[in-house]
């Protein structure tokens, strides 16, 4: 990552404010570098941004696409609404993370990512060849400008993800590892998985997450400040150093209230120094 140390830690962030503001912001937390989240209604104003960025000397690392519709309520919501994978939105879908792709490469981002969704297990299943098609679209048009396309852990296990990526067969397709969100689907445990999708990974999550509720299905776990979860964060550090990565790790929150969010991201920012070391 250009200007990036080894193991640095940042933030996963939204267009909270202005973008100057907004980077002011993550600056307080003491963070300079991190992923810039943008949904569907989000303007790609790549020189209010480039401005920013420059101004706040702050690196992107990825520029993360989510899109408007999406509902993370439970999990039969998040299979309808999220991603590639809900067929009336693909072609809007698809047009806006090209236009990010686009907009990132203005900002000197070396990667975009999303979620794409749950990949269906069964490779003959109808919905699982458009969406590895459209994965395919987005990373021929990232690789024209020279940036990956991470996609988010989480909504499937390790096995399956690495078996589509295989299958996917594009050489900058990446991972953006979040360990939470295994515990949040309960697909597994993140640090099995991390050693599993190891040779992908490209950018790191940390955030924290408990798992969901037994006996209640459909039911996603409940986020946590980091530290505070089912994730292990010494373990998870750990295991990063084992595997030999070297990325940034983003710190992310996704309570609602912006400044306990903050706050949270902040207490993770020194949890996560403390134990890089």
């Amino acid at each position: 990552m250009p200007h990036l140390k080894p193991l640095e830690v940042g933030a996963m962030f939204w267009p909270w404010y202005e973008p100057g503001r907004t980077l002011a912001e993550l600056k307080k937390i003491g963070v300079s570098c991190g992923q810039l989240g943008l949904a569907g209604h989000h303007a790609l104003d790549a020189a209010a941004w480039k401005q920013a960025l420059a101004s706040e000397d702050f690196t992107l690392a990825t520029v993360f696409a989510a899109y408007d519709g999406e509902d993370y309520a439970d999990i039969p919501t998040v299979e309808r609404t999220v991603g590639f994978v809900p067929r009336e939105t693909r072609q809007a879908r698809l047009e806006r993370t090209l236009a990010l792709s686009d907009f990132a490469a203005e900002l000197g981002a070396p990667g975009i990512a999303c979620h794409i969704g749950f990949v269906p297990e069964d490779p003959t299943a109808p919905d699982y060849a458009a969406v590895r098609q459209m994965v395919r679209q987005v990373c021929d048009h990232a690789a024209r400008n020279n940036q990956y396309f991470a996609l988010e852990t989480g909504q499937e296990p390790a096995h399956v993800l690495l078996s589509f990526f295989k299958d996917t067969g594009r050489a900058n397709l990446r991972i953006n590892f979040d360990p939470a969100n295994m515990i949040l689907y309960g697909t597994g445990d993140p640090i099995e998985a991390l050693g599993v999708l190891a040779p992908h990974v490209v950018t790191v999550h940390a955030k924290d997450g408990d798992w969901p509720p037994k006996g209640v299905a459909g039911a996603l776990g409940v986020e946590q400040p980091l530290g505070q979860g089912a994730v292990g964060m010494e373990r998870f550090v750990a295991k990063l150093k084992a595997i030999g990565y070297t990325g940034p790790l983003c710190v992310e929150r996704e309570v609602e209230n912006l400044d306990t969010r903050l706050a949270d991201m902040k207490m993770g920012v020194a949890l996560l120094r403390g134990l890089i070391g």
